[in-house]
């Protein structure tokens, strides 16, 4: 599917000195927001079609290609739901306008369930142990509310007649295909691989195949209705009028919706000011709670920093208290005032359970949230898998109050300043949660925080689980000595992102064995498994960029793979860039944002993809994923960008 983006191309910034390797141990610095640096939106999407770390960039909603009317409400009293027909195109049925694509689609009555439609969990089941999956409930004499009742009465003689006909010159019996006569879990997973979780850009209708399939018959009908609806995407307020509008008028399909997903939310209209943008009521805290409301079944809530004024308090106590089947939560860089004050209102004034059914938590970049609402919500995550803290104000005593019972498989504690370096050695050592994990993420900014000096470093090395395919210790002192300590690691890592202190040749003794070691030793050498490091805390004087393109180092040479991505700072990506040296190795510098990497130009049939990262292929993500998806809106910039 075409996308309407264009490559990243950022300009260069002015070279910095190499910042002082004087220790900044354990001083703690409160998180500041960067709201400042981040008033526009901007959707980083993986080019997979490129070589590795390609992203696109783009900030305009492909639904803000037409004018809209800044007085439209949130309700929708028209046909067409307020949608304008796109200019130069020839009129269109408003009754086949769809709520969950593009706003111009010509398929909107589609979407419509039929007259008495009753979602999953409206279905009686007799018996208790009865299964209730479509197949069992049609055995049952039971279905959706659609199904006709004299089909049901049609003679046993008669209908085992079709059955054994199916088949008749070369065509089937409607109804009788053999695609439809699958278990509908298995139709429901077939049809699941045609949705797109990235909104398209332009007017590229979205699902047009899911919105095709409802007209071909009542089997692919009701199979495809669970999939629109099951994960929902709301790139614009628009859309999410639309939405609502929807599953108000059919309360049964909200209670398909498993997904809503706000991390593609483009808070920006044309022509728009954002007093204008209040006014039509689209997206606010009332509407959004309506949304919840509707959606009993909701199993993934992802929002990000354009939404947090429109989540009072209200719609965190409905997240947080009232939905007993979410599991993922994502509050990516929520930090305005409304929202600290929003969510700190409820832990103390609310009652909330013991257990909170939350397994994957993100409060990535909320800076502005006081200890006490991890305080308050941490020790009440007893099935706690994902959880990401990234430059928060998490102390020691927080991150010992998570659960014995929580088994931690993604754990970010990136820029935590507020964290000392021993007790979060000793956390990973004894506390039962961390034996599980497969991404960890100890980053720092070594110009303002230092979590691990050097006998932290050395100290924590070997306690980390064999389990752990990505690791960060970025902004850690480190030196020689931690080289050896590091070998055992680099056998099962796929991520590795070093401190400072350390220069070309200690990198070079993680690829390839000691030539001064005995025979043996370098015969019973054991090859690395890294395919990303990240080695941008080192200067160029301490990469030594004369010798790492020199003939004699192996690190750029084929010796080294599956290593393919080296991370690096701007002063040596400036370097690097208007060198001959790079495209002679074969390799190339790619960037995005703030970030930098060399990328070894090769074909590989590695897309990079893997389980632990979620639906990321690409290396070096710095967020962690709450839920399955493709890489792409605010949650892209914040992985790759930032």
């Amino acid at each position: 599917m075409a996308v309407a983006n264009t490559n990243i191309s950022m300009p260069s910034r002015p070279l910095k000195a190499a910042p002082a390797l004087a220790s900044h141990k354990h001083s703690i610095t409160p998180p500041k927001s960067d709201r400042a640096d981040r008033t526009s939106f901007s959707s980083v999407k993986e080019n997979t079609a490129g070589i590795v770390q390609s992203f696109t960039d783009n900030k305009i909603s492909s639904y803000l290609r037409y004018e809209v009317d800044g007085n439209e409400t949130a309700i929708d009293e028209g046909d067409s739901g307020g949608s304008l027909t796109p200019p130069g195109t020839d009129a269109v049925d408003h009754q086949r306008m769809g709520p969950l694509t593009n706003p111009h689609s010509a398929l909107h009555g589609f979407v419509c369930p039929c007259e008495g439609f009753r979602g999953w969990k409206q279905i009686a089941v007799r018996g208790k142990i009865a299964s209730k999956s479509y197949g069992d409930l049609k055995s049952l004499g039971m279905g959706w509310g659609w199904d006709s009742r004299e089909e049901s009465k049609v003679d046993s003689q008669s209908q085992l007649s079709t059955d054994k006909a199916t088949i008749k010159d070369g065509a089937s019996i409607p109804g009788k295909s053999p695609i439809e006569t699958l278990p509908t879990e298995l139709l429901g997973s077939i049809i699941d691989q045609l949705v797109t979780d990235i909104p398209p850009g332009g007017i590229t209708p979205r699902n047009v195949d899911l919105m095709s399939l409802l007209l071909t018959s009542r089997t692919m009908h009701s199979v495809t209705l669970g999939t629109l609806y099951k994960k929902i995407t709301i790139p614009h307020s628009r859309v999410f009028r639309k939405f609502l509008t929807h599953i108000r008028e059919y309360n049964a399909l909200g209670t398909i919706v498993r997904r809503l997903d706000f991390s593609h939310f483009n808070p920006t209209g044309i022509g728009l000011t954002a007093r204008q943008r209040a006014e039509t009521l689209n997206l606010i805290p009332v509407t959004l709670l309506e949304c919840l409301n509707l959606t009993p079944n909701l199993r993934e809530f992802l929002s990000q920093e354009h939404i947090d004024d429109d989540m009072d308090a209200n719609v965190i106590k409905k997240l947080l208290c009232e939905l007993p089947n979410l599991q993922g939560l994502d509050f990516c860089a929520c930090s305005s005032a409304s929202f600290r004050d929003a969510i700190t209102t409820v832990i103390s004034t609310c009652e909330l359970p013991d257990a909170l059914p939350i397994t994957r938590l993100s409060f990535h970049e909320c800076t502005s949230l006081p200890s006490s609402v991890f305080e308050t919500i941490l020790p009440r995550l007893q099935r706690l898998t994902h959880l990401d803290v990234a430059h928060t104000r998490i102390t020691d005593d927080i991150l010992f109050s998570i659960p014995h019972t929580a088994r931690l498989t993604h754990l970010n504690l990136s820029k935590c300043s507020y964290l000392s370096g021993a007790r979060v050695v000793e956390f990973l050592s004894n506390h039962p949660a961390a034996k599980t994990l497969v991404y960890l993420n100890l980053g720092s900014d070594i110009k303002s925080h230092e979590m691990f000096n050097r006998s932290e470093v050395t100290a924590l090395l070997p306690v980390l689980p064999a389990s752990l395919r990505s690791l960060s210790l970025k902004g850690s002192e480190m030196d020689k000595s931690h080289i050896p300590l590091l070998l055992p690691l680099t056998k099962h890592l796929e991520e590795l992102g070093l401190g400072h202190g350390l220069v070309l040749d200690d990198i070079r003794k993680l690829f390839v064995p000691n030539q001064e070691a005995s025979i043996e030793e370098q015969l019973e050498w054991i090859p690395h498994t890294l395919h990303y490091i990240d080695v941008s805390d080192l200067t160029y004087r301490q990469l030594d960029l004369s010798t790492l393109f020199g003939s004699s180092c192996p690190v750029l040479r084929n010796d080294t793979l599956p290593l393919e991505v080296l991370e690096i700072n701007a002063e040596v990506y400036k370097l690097m860039s208007n060198s001959t040296l790079v495209k002679r190795a074969g390799w190339c510098v790619k960037e995005a944002g703030r970030r930098y990497w060399l990328v070894r130009n090769a074909d590989n049939a590695d897309s990079g993809g893997r389980d632990w990262k979620w639906g990321a292929n690409y290396w070096g993500m710095r967020k962690v994923p709450v839920a399955r998806a493709e890489v792409g809106g605010m949650y892209g910039h914040y992985m790759f960008k930032r």
